[in-house]
């Protein structure tokens, strides 16, 4: 069996309310940006990384006390590969989002439907979390 380590972004915006940033792979599904952690980069530098390559966003300013992992299997051709992707959490002021081929779409929705157009359930889990995050955030 394979293993992947992987470093993920839920990144948002503040506007007059709270958005969340989905990107819809060329899968079909809709996710948080994430990539592979290349040799020699820890995860915060593969989330630049990353968040460059597949949104453009460069501004990226991330919230101390949030990290959380997930982990499920998936197929590559024959092999069976198990993913650990620990994912931060993550403020832009940039709006505007250049999509790398790696995505289809992208969306900028507030946490009600964000949760809807989200497709799995262990990232739904993620975004609940870090919702509930940010709003502990601002009552404190």
């Amino acid at each position: 069996m394979l293993v992947e380590k992987s470093a993920g972004v839920i990144i948002f915006r503040s506007d007059e309310e709270i958005k969340y940033l989905l990107l819809k792979y060329g899968y079909g599904h809709w996710d948080f940006v994430k990539g592979n952690i290349e040799k020699g980069e820890n995860e915060i530098e593969t989330i630049i990384r990353e968040t460059k390559e597949e949104t453009g966003i460069e501004d990226l300013k991330f919230l101390k006390g949030f990290k959380e992992k997930i982990s499920y299997f998936y197929r590559k051709g024959k092999d069976l590969v198990y993913k650990e992707v620990v994912f931060y959490l993550a403020e832009t002021k940039e709006k505007k989002v250049r999509l790398s081929y790696e995505h289809e779409d992208y969306c900028w929705l507030p946490f009600e439907k964000a949760l809807e157009k989200i497709t799995f359930n262990n990232s739904k889990k993620l975004l609940k979390k870090a919702n509930s995050y940010l709003k502990n955030e601002k009552e404190n």
